[in-house]
Parts: C-alpha cells; structure tokens; sequence
C-alpha cells in the first residue's frame, strides 16, 4: 500500500469517542474465553484456587501487556505487522506470529460459535435435548455436516458485517451488545443461584480457594486463560491501537478493559459452576460443560428454557463481538501487507478460517481419529485437532508473543519512546519501575513457566 493510502486509511480508522474504543476493545475481549472456557477451566482446576490465582495473574499481567500493545498500535498506525515495522524493520515478524495465532484461534472459536448458535435455536423452538443432554451433545459435534453448516452461518455473518467497515458497524453494535450481555449474566447467575439444587455449595467450591489444590498446572492454565481472554499477545491491541486517537489515556482504557473483562469472566463461572456443583457434573467435562449444564439443568426449571435462550442469545451477541476483531487483524494486515484490497482481504482471511473450521469440526466426528504430535519432555504425546490447535496458540504462540513484546519495548523501542507513547509525552503520567520490572521481570517469568510445562519439563 503507498503511504498516500496508508496516511488516508489511518485518518479513517479512528474510533468516534473513547467510550466507542472501550465498548469495542472489552467486546473483543469479552466472549467465548470468559463464557465458555472459563468456567470448565475454573471448574476442573480447583474452583476457589484457580480464580484466586487468575484474579492474582491478572492484576500483574494484564493492564502491562494492554498498555504496551496498545502503545505500540497507536505508534505505528497500521496492521499488527507493520507497527512493528516502524520500529525496527526487523521485528515485523512478531506482528505476523500474531496473525498466524489469531487465524489458528479461529479455527475452533468460529466452530464453537456454530455450537452457540445451534443450542440458541434450540432452546427458542423447544428447549428438548431429549432424556441425556450429553448424547445430544455428542451426536450434534460428531455429526459431519450440522456443526459446519452453523459455523459457515456465523462466519458468514461475520464476514458481510465486516464488508461494512469496523469503526462504523462494530463500533455501534458493541455500545449495546456489551452492557446486555453483563445484565444477562447477572440475571442468569441470580436465577441459577435460587433454581438450582445444590447451588449454594457449588458457590462456595467456585469462590473459597483450597491452597492444596494450586500446582504448575493451575498456574499455567490460569496464565494462558488471562491471555486468551483478554486478548494478549495475538495482535488485538495492537489492531485496535492503531485507531487510537491521542487523546485517549491507555494507561487507563487498559486497566478499565482488563477489569471488565475479568468480571465477566467470574459473572460466567457464578451461572455456571454453582449449577454445575449441585448436580454433579463430571469436572472433566471440558469444552462440554456449558452446553451439558445448560441443556441438562435449565430447562427442567420454570422458565429454564427461556433463562437458557436469553443465555445463549448472549453468548452468540459476545462471539460475534469478538470475531469482528479478531478477523479484522488479519484482514487489516492482508490488505496492508500484500495490498489485496479490503474486500479481497477479508475473503482470503474468511477462506483460511474456514478451511481450519472444516479440520477442526470434523476432528470431533469422522476425523476424530486422527491426532497431532506434540513434543513433550516425557515423551510424545497426541492431540485431536481441537487439542492441537488450542495447546500450540494458548501455550505457545500466545506466551512467546508476549515474551517478544516485553523484549521488544525494553530494548528495542526503549523506555524513553515507550514512555512517550504509552503517556502521550507525560500528559498522562509516567512510566514507573513497577512498569518496568513487569515488563522486564514478572511477566517473562509467567511466561516461561508456561512454555516449560506445556513441554512436560515442569508439573
């Protein structure tokens, strides 16, 4: 692209006001990883210990890592590889790592948002998943052609929305979607809370910690979780930084966004995981959970149905949030990068994807026995596709993107031109040595502990 298109495309991407950025970066954030994924993590690591160190890791790890991506976007006023470029002509690669993460993420996230949708519809035409709702589970994701037909639904949607342009259709849908999703959390939480037997137990397994439960494991887990969830180290901040105008405080869009995604995270596990508990679902139900918990527990209550529908309308509200950006990364760099055109680029994007959507949903029916090395001190293990391609972005690409970055800020950009950045020339602050012993000290670490045990050399 000529720096005359380049100039005109950054003009036209800033974001109508603060509060639009916000909605839209928390609604990036805010989806699948705090609806569905958070509550089977919690739920199988130990309840009360993995939100203790969750809400631990997030206090250290999340408003550093917003706050440098971010800094490093607005910089440079590009896609996420080009940032990088800016800087330092030999860096671009993290920004391309990030792509390659973020195309690989959606190869399942867009699978799972077909999963969302089918049990919506369900749940609205008669809430009837038969006498076991785990059978109907297992027979809809093994089938080889329904779950694809609901993922290319929920791609497509994606993908004509896009075609409008992010700053003016996402941003608005987002200023409504986000803020209706908490209150039907809340609401699903409250009702779940009184309707479910055994709920109040349930409620204190997912909030009082138990410290003999905490290991590697847990630690690792509730690192990539924070990443995942959040949307650290795969190039969404450095995307949506780029439309950043300067007048925005980061310091303070980072911390308010990280918060409010935490939230919705624990409001997901409090619908959840009390119900969960009191009817004493297996804690390796895994990606399952919420569907066997929602199908087998609420509609056998008054009004479950309707409580189930309204759950799942908002979760199909936050995957849809979430794609907008999460295909926009690439999209912005395709178009960038190897000057395709936006339309173009958002129909190469949309084809890699779903070419990994038809890999990763038919790996839980027909090609359900085929599995993937993976390399681990103890000796090779094998994944699903699913498996694979959660294991090599959430505990990889998503630890060494973060890993790069931190590198990247400390010595290749430097503290002065990060400072700079990140405080709009000292209007906002400055950098401190907490800052800088997060970015040079705490997280690498967490990040290394994380590399180490998904390669089986500590437990």
């Amino acid at each position: 692209m000529s720096d005359k298109n380049t100039a005109q495309y950054t003009k036209e991407a800033k974001w109508g006001s603060r509060f639009g950025y916000i909605m839209v970066a928390a609604g990036a954030s805010i989806g699948l990883g705090n609806i569905w994924k958070f509550p089977y993590l919690a739920y199988g690591g130990g309840g009360g210990i993995f939100i203790f160190t969750y809400i631990i890791i997030v206090l250290l790890l999340a408003k550093p890592m917003v706050e440098m991506e971010t800094a490093i976007g607005r910089h440079g006023r590009s896609d996420t590889v080009s940032v990088f470029e800016k800087i330092s002509s030999r860096w671009g690669f993290v920004g391309w790592m990030a792509n390659i993460c973020t195309i690989m993420i959606n190869f399942f996230y867009v699978v799972v948002g077909g999963w969302v949708l089918r049990y919506g519809i369900q749940f609205i035409v008669s809430g009837d998943f038969g006498d076991d709702p785990e059978l109907f589970y297992q027979n809809f994701i093994s089938d080889p052609i329904q779950p694809l037909i609901y993922s290319f639904i929920v791609l497509f949607i994606v993908v004509f929305l896009l075609l409008f342009g992010i700053t003016t259709v996402v941003e608005k849908i987002s200023k409504v979607m986000l803020p209706a999703l908490f209150v039907l959390l809340i609401v699903c939480g409250i009702y779940s809370m009184f309707a479910a037997e055994g709920a109040l137990e349930g409620l204190k397994y997912y909030l009082l910690p138990d410290f003999g439960k905490f290991s590697v494991k847990v630690f690792a887990d509730a690192v990539t979780q924070v990443l995942f969830s959040i949307g650290i180290g795969w190039g969404i901040f450095t995307t949506l930084g780029a439309n950043v105008p300067g007048e925005n405080n980061i310091r303070k869009d980072a911390l308010f966004i990280s918060y409010m995604d935490t939230i919705a995270a624990i409001l997901a596990g409090f619908v959840i995981i009390p119900a969960t508990f009191g009817a004493g679902v297996d804690v390796q139900k895994g990606p399952a959970l919420i569907f066997d918990v929602m199908a087998g527990i609420f509609k056998n209550l008054p009004g479950g149905r309707f409580i189930g529908a309204l759950f799942f309308i908002a979760l199909l509200f936050a995957v849809f949030s979430s794609l907008f950006s999460f295909i926009e990364i690439s999209v912005r760099t395709f178009e960038i990068k190897m000057n395709l055109g936006r339309k173009k680029a958002i129909i190469a994007a949309a084809s890699v994807i779903g070419a990994g959507n038809i890999l990763t949903s038919l790996g839980f029916g027909p090609l359900k026995g085929i599995k993937l090395p993976w390399p681990s001190f103890g000796g090779m293990e094998y994944y699903g596709f699913y498996d694979w391609f959660d294991c090599f972005t959430g505990y990889v690409l998503l630890p060494l993107g973060c890993l790069l970055t931190c590198f990247f800020v400390w010595k290749i950009w430097g503290w002065k031109d990060y400072e700079k950045e990140l405080t709009a020339d000292g209007r906002d602050g400055r950098l401190t040595r907490w800052d800088k012993a997060m970015t040079v000290g705490v997280v690498p670490v967490f990040m290394i502990i994380v590399l180490l045990n998904v390669f089986g050399f500590i437990k």
